[in-house]
């Protein structure tokens, strides 16, 4: 199967949209975005991993539009919270809650934990879907420690509160092209991208 120039971004966080399409950026394709398919219903986000998350997200709104598409799930796992909030991630104080009361609980949650024991990590699993067959899948991480008090204005979700000890900045406080250089959906991406590069070019 040939594959098409236009590609789908399953998702309406705005934040993931600016990242992937900057790092996907080099790619020959025209991306669209869940905004230009408004009456399609969104997957009930719950199987247990982030690989099966956005593999079924990705298998969703393929089959429901007839695009590509590319999908990921991806979120903080906190090791003295027991790998919570995990694939709750987006949800952790509630269903529909934002960034700052998830932050506010994530911080809750670790009140007393000493810093050295606040080792943590962000998590991203990807899929490229036709709806049938995973054309490309791929995941990347990048640990760190959390912080009580948030730092930066770049970035979205837990990034204030995530340190990257050996820079010593959270990274909200990095540039956005330094963020997803070494993040854990610019290490996932890209290694969609270069999955991605023969078939687009057949």
């Amino acid at each position: 199967m040939r594959a098409p120039a236009i590609l789908l971004l399953a998702t309406s966080n705005p934040g993931k949209l600016r990242e992937i399409r900057q790092i996907l950026s080099g790619l020959p394709i025209e991306i669209k975005t869940l905004a230009d398919f408004p009456d399609i219903q969104p997957p009930v986000e719950d199987e247990p991993t982030f690989e099966a998350n956005a593999l079924k997200k990705a298998r969703h709104y393929a089959r429901r539009t007839g695009l590509w598409t590319l999908a990921d799930d991806s979120g903080l796992e906190v090791d003295a919270l027991g790998g919570a909030p995990g694939v709750r991630s987006a949800r952790y104080a509630g269903e529909n809650a934002g960034d700052t009361a998830n932050n506010a609980k994530l911080i809750a949650a670790l009140a007393g934990v000493p810093a050295e024991r606040r080792t943590a990590r962000f998590r991203c699993a990807a899929v490229v879907s036709d709806g049938s067959r995973v054309w490309a899948s791929a995941q990347g991480t990048v640990d760190g420690l959390i912080i009580d008090t948030p730092r930066g204005q770049n970035g979205f979700g837990y990034d204030p509160h995530f340190l990257l000890p050996q820079r010593g900045v959270t990274t909200a406080e990095l540039p956005p092209e330094e963020k997803n250089r070494i993040s854990h959906r610019g290490q996932a991406m890209r290694r969609i991208g270069e999955q991605l590069t023969d078939p687009l070019a057949k």
